[in-house]
């Protein structure tokens, strides 16, 4: 009788792009959200390009990684030429949107809380939106522009690996909801019974 049957078959592994590609689908089929398809590739590309946590981080004269600040960001971008600026405004959009939506629990604890990364990110698309002469691409960073909590959203969603579980983990939650108005932590906490009419009418005061 042949062993063939019996030997490991070998595991194909997706390539990175093939993984991100089908996470980012799956999760804007979740959120009944419907981006331009150029967004979507977008987002895959930024998603290949955190990767590596050192393209969180600016390289200075002496070849020390260190974060610089958005606002450190923006006055740089602010007050270079045309086509660095461009660069500029483009990481600052990218890591704002990427810290958001994998790190935004985290910066409820700082000084600087996830509301701000979402209104920064939201300006440096929009500035870049009005910079780029690429007719395709201005559409692509209108659309991150004003539907950037979204895409927050989309970010935050192939993050989470198990469910909500914790109360740390529903505060988070709930937080997350109050300052940003979160569609996925709205539906999170719908489910978990814990979202009532008078929570969201607050929510919806303050905005």
């Amino acid at each position: 009788m042949s062993h063939e049957s019996d030997r490991a078959q070998p595991i194909v592994l997706a390539s990175p792009r093939e993984f991100f590609v089908d996470r980012v689908e799956s999760a804007v089929k979740r959120l009944k959200f419907e981006p331009l398809a150029l967004s979507r590739k977008y987002l895959v590309d930024l998603l290949e390009h955190f990767m590596f946590a050192k393209n969180l981080f600016t390289e200075d004269a002496e070849g020390r990684l260190r974060r610089e600040s958005l606002a450190e960001m923006y006055l740089k971008a602010q007050n270079s030429p045309p086509a660095v600026r461009v660069d500029l405004l483009k990481k600052l959009g990218d890591s704002s949107l990427y810290i958001s939506g994998f790190f935004g629990d985290s910066l409820t604890r700082k000084i600087v809380d996830i509301d701000y990364y979402v209104d920064m990110g939201g300006v440096a698309y929009g500035s870049l939106a009005h910079s780029t002469a690429d007719g395709d691409m201005s559409q692509v960073f209108t659309e991150f522009s004003t539907r950037f909590p979204q895409f927050v959203d989309v970010l935050t969603f192939i993050s989470q690996d198990t469910q909500v579980q914790s109360d740390a983990d529903l505060l988070r939650l709930y937080n997350r909801y109050l300052a940003t108005g979160s569609r996925l932590a709205e539906e999170q906490l719908l489910e978990k019974g814990l979202l009532n009419a008078d929570i969201q009418k607050a929510k919806a005061n303050k905005m």
